[in-house]
């Protein structure tokens, strides 16, 4: 197992990962590229872009949960806890001890749909007891006291009935709160988060989110989460990633990149949301034209060139190099190089 010390790095740090996916009748189609990422230890990172982009891929990555066809064909995933060694868990087997170690244990996931997620033949305390036991060795009663105290802690309502319920007799809402306890179990160094509100209701998302908010004051976790809604981003996020087809177009702390977007994607992203405003001041949604290319039909060059209304002849040939733009804050645009794009502050 490669080990480096790393002493005050940070606690997840991706550098220039690449995730392709095999087929036996076509050739590799990378999925994910040049993905450069760091996290620091209780601090929140959000992963932003549309559906398809490469966000849920990159997260199953650090987690070793690809299918069977994927591979991590180039870059490192390094993870370290306080006070521990650094582990590359990009050169870690998914079933290896090592890994399972890290798995559910040091780093956990709240996944988008519990229904799909949880099992359905067994009760919602039986599948927490399980990860309770495995990662900590308690014994039954102990592991069913630790459960009952964690769904109390996510606001779940007669926590030791409910630890007998099964996942169909909990509303989507409660589902959901016990994904949570499960993730925070073995109370994580990091936890990742598929767009955990994606399908609640406005009221629920503001209570999950608050939630997480607490719970990771509460347990000191760093925190990825991952989302396609700029509301959710500014709510909770001290630093955000935008993806597009599998690169990350721009990056930095989450004021600098709201106030200033630098990349022409990042700027659609913000003029497309709706805005409050008075009758005599209405405008139309401002979509963004076309749709995601395939990953088998990539461009060349830069992966927006196709519906960027700025792109000229560098963007079809290669693709661009990260620009700092000040602190942390970068972004992969050609335009940028050529003093061609000026910052675009969203109304």
């Amino acid at each position: 197992m490669p080990q480096t010390p790393m002493a005050d790095k940070p606690l997840l740090k991706l550098e220039d990962v690449e995730i392709a996916f095999s087929s036996p009748d076509e050739a590799d189609i990378v999925a994910v590229r040049q993905v450069d990422l760091t996290l620091a230890a209780g601090k929140t990172l959000c992963l932003v872009g549309e559906s398809g982009c490469g966000k849920s891929v990159t997260a199953r990555a650090i987690l070793r949960l690809l299918d069977a066809n994927a591979v991590i064909s180039r870059g490192r995933i390094l993870f370290c806890p306080p006070g521990e060694e650094a582990v590359d868990i990009a050169a870690l087997e998914p079933n290896s001890l090592p890994m399972r170690k890290i798995r559910g244990n040091k780093v956990s996931m709240i996944f988008q749909e519990p229904m799909s997620s949880l099992s359905p033949v067994h009760t919602i305390g039986d599948q927490i007891d399980e990860m309770i036991m495995l990662h900590e060795g308690l014994k039954p009663k102990e592991a069913r006291e630790r459960t009952v105290s964690l769904l109390d802690q996510v606001g779940i309502p007669g926590p030791r009935e409910r630890a007998d319920a099964y996942p169909f007799q909990l509303s989507g809402g409660l589902r959901q709160r016990a994904m949570i306890a499960m993730a925070l179990s073995c109370t994580p160094n990091l936890l990742i988060a598929d767009e955990p509100t994606t399908a609640l209701d406005v009221t629920t998302q503001a209570q999950i989110l608050d939630l997480l908010k607490k719970l990771q004051d509460d347990y000191g976790m760093a925190m990825l989460f991952i989302t396609h809604d700029l509301g959710v981003v500014a709510e909770i996020a001290d630093d955000v990633a935008v993806m597009y087809l599998g690169d990350v177009v721009e990056q930095g702390n989450v004021f600098d990149v709201f106030r200033a977007p630098r990349h022409p994607y990042t700027q659609a992203l913000m003029r497309s949301i709706p805005t409050i405003a008075r009758k005599s001041e209405r405008q139309r949604l401002s979509p963004i034209k076309g749709t995601v290319p395939s990953a088998k039909d990539r461009p060349e060059g830069c992966a927006f060139t196709s519906r960027c209304p700025h792109a000229f002849e560098p963007c079809t040939g290669r693709q661009p190099g990260r620009t700092p733009i000040g602190g942390n804050h970068v972004a992969r645009c050609h335009l940028l190089t050529e003093d061609r794009l000026e910052a675009e502050v969203p109304a």
